[in-house]
């Protein structure tokens, strides 16, 4: 699957896609990755690409003409390496819908797709470059960065990770938290005493028809206590 990723400051995303299981991911050629600096769009010599709002109110707005260049130099690159399918483009915006797991699961289903993340600043972009480019908006929760940059590559990792061979174990996505609406139960590892806490006994006890039934209960337990909006969806579709 392909990810390109549109900024002011590509050093920002490139560090964190060199690196870790995103890093292996590219280097076995189990994903693409790019980032394209919006700045090398500009067509002016001080190379600025935002100005003053229409109407008034604080702050600059990125313009509409350098994202929609830079949009065009990716989808050229798309041509002439021979990828068929049209880029899907998604714009980091706390006015978006909020990004779940769901949403992952969904972007990572159509991995012949490309998608393009476009990471916005100042007070963000013109709304006419998000018309051109027939952006999603997707919000990674309800507060406010300083730039698209991370948010986009929180996208970019829940997304790649579900892809096949990414985490080497494919079933390590699949019983973790949120999965069928849980949180995950707790995890432990040697040694089985650590300053006086023990690890609780069904888990040493080699019935994996009791290992599973704790682990369950568990999930349950915390999703009631820690997030009672998962709890009651996965209440509604036990009993749906």
């Amino acid at each position: 699957m392909e990810f390109h990723i549109m900024t002011l400051f590509p050093e920002m995303t490139d560090g964190i896609l060199g690196e870790s299981i995103l890093g292996r991911a590219r280097k076995n050629g189990l994903i693409i990755t790019r980032s394209w600096n919006i700045r090398d769009y500009a067509q002016n010599k001080s190379r600025h690409v935002d100005d003053y709002i229409y109407g008034g109110g604080p702050g600059m707005l990125m313009q509409a003409d350098p994202i929609y260049r830079c949009y065009q130099a990716v989808c050229a690159d798309l041509r002439e390496r021979g990828v068929p399918e049209k880029p899907r483009v998604i714009y980091l915006s706390p006015k978006g819908r909020t990004f779940t797991q769901a949403e992952a699961y969904r972007l990572s289903g159509e991995p012949q797709v490309p998608l393009i993340l476009l990471c916005g600043h100042y007070e963000g972009v013109d709304e006419r470059a998000l018309m051109l480019l027939s952006a999603e908006e997707l919000s990674v929760g309800d507060y406010i960065l300083t730039g698209g940059e991370l948010a986009a590559m929180i996208v970019v990792d829940a997304v790649a990770r579900l892809l096949p061979g990414v985490l080497g174990d494919d079933m390590s996505s699949v019983a973790e938290t949120f999965h069928e609406d849980l949180l995950e139960c707790p995890q432990y590892t040697r040694p089985e005493e650590y300053e006086g806490l023990r690890v609780p006994e069904v888990l040493l006890s080699g019935n994996h028809a009791k290992i599973a039934a704790w682990r369950k209960e568990q999930s349950e337990m915390l999703t009631r206590e820690r997030r009672p909006d998962l709890y009651s969806r996965y209440r509604e579709g036990i009993s749906g």
